[in-house]
């Protein structure tokens, strides 16, 4: 496939791509495969660069994690020996972070052998940019059998993933202007405490102090679950969130503006109290 026709391919698929950047940087991973599929070993091989290293974290019967490391060459000739089923990795997501010329891209996949699911997990790929395009340094992956997803999730979740993705990232990088241009004019913020209710202009206020830092708080996406409006023109979502807090909970709406792009119109942030916990988190209440 050549880069045009992969460029393509990608608008099709994640209209929210910018080809500039991201097609680049995962066209070398969709090159792989597709080459796979077709039985290619020079397309696989020219996917990665020279010594790049392949490695699986598996679990062995007693519990104890594993981290095996393969050599490309032997996967090369894998994939380009005759085999009775098609090596078919599909992809259900992706996350991809860049600076300068080495990204990251991190992909759910559902491995079959024709038609019969073989395993699952989730790949985590190095890249490096040689001249003008991105080639994998270092490819690492799960591997497991139980709850694989065997079907396509809605299109349109991908979007919305990468805008609360690409938000919590922000505050983790200080970035104030992509976090608070997420947020729609009339917005809304709660906070975990009773008192934080913040309009936009109150929270861009209250967090000026933090976003002079370089990190303003981090969380961690989990988990999310998204919904739309009949009309689609409203989804909102409810995720699991890794914070010093621990695990909190976050729900959120939001709206198209009138040039079609997603908003976020209201957020709430919910520390998540275990329900065996939370006679004793009553009593410290009752202690201050």
């Amino acid at each position: 496939m050549n880069k045009s026709n992969f460029s393509f391919l990608l608008l099709c698929l994640f209209p929210f791509l910018s080809v500039a950047q991201d097609a680049d940087i995962l066209k070398p991973v969709y090159q792989l495969f597709d080459g796979m599929r077709a039985g290619d070993s020079t397309a696989v091989r020219d996917a990665f660069m020279p010594a790049a290293i392949m490695e699986t974290i598996s679990t062995d019967k007693a519990g104890n994690v594993i981290v095996k490391q393969g050599e490309l060459s032997d996967f090369v000739t894998a994939v380009g020996t005759p085999h009775d089923a098609q090596w078919d990795e599909k992809i259900w997501s992706y996350k991809v972070r860049k600076d300068g010329n080495l990204a990251t891209v991190w992909t759910d996949y559902t491995f079959y052998l024709g038609e019969k699911l073989s395993h699952c997990g989730i790949n985590s790929f190095t890249l490096v940019k040689q001249a003008e395009d991105w080639k994998i340094k270092h490819l690492i992956d799960t591997r497991r059998r139980e709850n694989c997803q065997t079907t396509t999730t809605d299109p349109r979740d991908q979007t919305i993933n990468k805008l609360m993705d690409d938000w919590h990232h922000a505050a983790a990088t200080g970035d104030e202007v992509v976090f608070f241009n997420t947020l729609g004019p009339e917005s809304i913020y709660i906070g975990t405490d009773a008192s934080e209710r913040w309009t936009k202009t109150e929270f861009e206020s209250f967090a000026r102090k933090y976003f002079e830092r370089d990190t303003a708080w981090a969380f961690q996406p989990l988990e999310r679950k998204i919904y739309y409006s009949k009309k689609g023109a409203v989804a909102w979502f409810n995720e699991t969130l890794d914070t010093w807090m621990g695990v909190c909970r976050g729900s959120g709406i939001l709206e198209k503006d009138n040039n079609d792009q997603w908003i976020l119109q209201h957020y709430h942030l919910a520390i998540a109290v275990p329900n065996e916990k939370v006679k004793g988190y009553l009593k410290l209440l009752e202690e201050e």
